[in-house]
């Protein structure tokens, strides 16, 4: 019995041993699905946060591919999101606050390059770029004084043909008083004035061809050449003992004393003189035909020359005969004037395209060009830069002088000053422009000026002696005219010997100066293009090394004066 009731004591402990583990296990896995719940809890939250931050940030990115004229787009670029601060590990459980109306509507920073959502910049209005100067300008340059000169020009040859029909008229009627004056005229005036013509035409193509072939010795040879030319043809007038001659030789002397003292002056110049010139004439050689437009304007100068002279025959059988001549005089001196600066337009467009962009241009092309769209400018060139040169001559006689007379020292003064106003609004350096670019004479004077201030090349180009060259060639010309036609008028009829030979000294002077504008457009097409451009490769280092000795005072330039030394103090 003891034995059985053990057992039976020990299967009832072992059983409620079981109970109490299995309500042991119940608890236990109660308590784990309740922490499996509140785990869940916590993801469902937290995949609430999710979704709504993904959405709120979706909404942002479509307000960011707005159109940029949107106002909204402005406001969310404007805007700014203060970041969350991170959450802290006690906190790392708890359900985070939901947004508030004002903060719902904040945009976070702008985004990195490496953000996903990258906005795309913003469309900016473009500014206007600044032309660009055009080598191919279509336009007609300076058209009222085209316009002007087309004028005069019909009206020119109105009245030519109108004398000359007078002098035809006078011949045939017997009846005419002024018909032996107009037979004494063609047989003892009309052959040394056409034979003027001719001489110097050639003496215009020899000028040229030495200066081209040995610029070093016709430097000096030009100078002193004019020199005793004038100074010979002067002596040879004042020998025929003639009022008339007497006062025409005596200007001759005068001009033939100055002539020497300039070339005194300018002694010390003319070395760079010669390099300027070796190397300025170097593209020449590459433009076989360059001198065709010269030998037109030659040719036409010449017809119209020989026409002219008929007409000044017809005017001694009309009325107001001396106010008709010096009308005549003046057409004849614009329209030379005219050719010569066509002749510079051609050759400084074919020498600038080839500085300017290595360009081997066509010459007959630039010659049109010359002819049409740039003519304007070569009329208002001609009836102003020759009172420019004048001017310069003067300006540098009156630095010369000396002196304590304060009131000739203000007209000076004031001289100058007005020299200096013409020279930075009409020069002859204008013409490279011109017929590079197709600007007007005033602003391409203005442009050119410029560039010579830029690049401090003002004293160089104001002591430039090409231009003075090209005019004591026309001199050279014209005192040797004078010297042939003064003494074969002499021998066959003497008082047409004062007449004749100032129209003889006019025309040489005229046409030489046609065929020298092409050095004077390659000298001056050199420094127009180096200022533009120094360091272009087809330029050495002639220039450079001028403005270094200027500058270091191893130079002495005499440039055009500007204002008087004793008024700059």
């Amino acid at each position: 019995m003891g034995a059985t009731e053990h057992v039976v004591v020990v299967e009832g402990e072992s059983e409620e041993e079981k109970r109490e583990e299995e309500k042991g296990a119940a608890e236990e896995k109660e308590k784990v699905d309740l922490e499996k719940g509140q785990v869940g809890a916590f993801v469902e939250d937290k995949s609430l946060e999710r979704n709504e931050d993904q959405r709120d940030h979706f909404h942002i990115s479509m307000l960011q591919t707005l159109n940029p004229t949107n106002p909204l787009r402005i406001v969310v670029n404007g805007g700014t999101r203060v970041a969350p601060p991170p959450p802290s590990q006690s906190s790392r459980f708890q359900v985070p606050a939901p947004p508030s109306q004002s903060s719902r509507f904040q945009v976070p920073p702008p985004p990195s390059q490496s953000s996903r959502f990258q906005a795309p910049p913003p469309r900016s209005t473009p500014t206007p770029q600044q032309s660009v100067t055009t080598l191919n300008s279509r336009r007609f340059t300076n058209k009222i004084t085209l316009l002007l000169y087309l004028v005069h020009k019909v009206a020119a040859i109105a009245l030519v043909g109108f004398l000359i029909f007078k002098g035809v008229q006078g011949l045939i009627d017997a009846s005419n008083p002024a018909r032996r004056k107009e037979e004494r005229v063609l047989k003892y005036f009309l052959p040394q004035v056409e034979a003027a013509s001719l001489l110097s035409i050639t003496l215009a193509f020899a000028w040229q061809k030495a200066l081209r072939e040995w610029p070093r010795i016709m430097v000096y040879f030009i100078i002193w050449c004019t020199f005793f030319m004038s100074l010979s043809a002067g002596i040879l007038l004042i020998c025929f003992q003639k009022p008339a001659t007497d006062g025409v030789g005596v200007c001759f002397i005068a001009f033939a004393i100055g002539n020497g003292l300039y070339a005194c002056w300018v002694s010390q110049r003319v070395g760079f003189c010669f390099k300027v010139l070796l190397k300025a004439l170097e593209p020449v050689d590459k433009f076989p035909d360059l001198n065709g437009p010269a030998y037109w304007m030659l040719g036409s100068g010449f017809l119209w020359m020989s026409l002219w002279i008929l007409a000044v025959i017809g005017a001694l059988n009309f009325y107001y005969t001396p106010l008709v001549i010096i009308a005549l005089v003046l057409s004849l001196a614009w329209t030379t004037e005219v050719m010569r600066n066509v002749v510079n337009l051609t050759v400084s467009r074919v020498i600038a395209l080839y500085y300017l962009r290595g360009m081997q241009s066509n010459t007959q092309f630039c010659f049109q060009r010359a002819l049409s769209r740039n003519l304007g400018s070569a009329c208002l060139g001609s009836l102003f830069v020759p009172a420019i040169e004048a001017l310069r001559i003067v300006a540098r006689g009156l630095n010369l002088l000396e002196g304590e007379d304060e009131f000739m020292f203000s007209c000076a003064h004031c001289c100058l000053n007005v020299m200096q106003s013409i020279f930075r609004y009409g020069n002859g350096w204008a013409y490279v422009q011109i017929a590079a670019y197709g600007k007007s004479f005033v602003r391409a004077s203005q442009d050119t000026w410029a560039l010579f201030e830029r690049e401090e090349m003002v004293s160089i180009v104001d002591s430039d002696m090409t231009s003075a060259l090209c005019f004591l060639t026309g001199v050279c010309s014209g005192s040797i005219c004078v010297i042939v036609v003064a003494a074969w008028t002499a021998t066959v009829h003497r008082p047409f010997t004062a007449t004749i030979s100032l129209l003889a000294f006019f025309i040489g002077y005229l046409m030489t100066r046609i065929a020298m504008a092409l050095p004077h457009a390659c000298v001056s097409c050199y420094y127009v293009c180096y200022a533009e451009n120094p360091e272009n490769r087809l330029f050495d280092k002639t220039i450079k090394e001028r403005l270094e000795m200027i500058k270091t005072g191893r130079d002495v330039v005499m440039a055009t004066p500007r204002v008087p030394r004793r008024f700059t103090r």
